[in-house]
């Protein structure tokens, strides 16, 4: 059931969709914090990748 509405949450086709009753603020703010985890996603993949090369 989490990890349902966590996939949901971070579904790139979601990222624009507009929900009922949700101000433009409240849409914003779920934007920023999708781009966030995506960044944090990409930049452990990076640090993984180096310390892998490095062992």
């Amino acid at each position: 059931m989490f990890f349902k509405k966590f996939l949901h949450y971070l579904n790139p086709l979601n990222l624009f969709k507009k929900s009922e009753g949700d101000g433009l603020n409240l849409r914003m703010m779920h934007g920023i914090n999708k781009i966030s985890f995506f960044a944090f996603l990409v930049c452990l993949t990076v640090m993984l990748y180096r310390w892998f090369l490095r062992s």
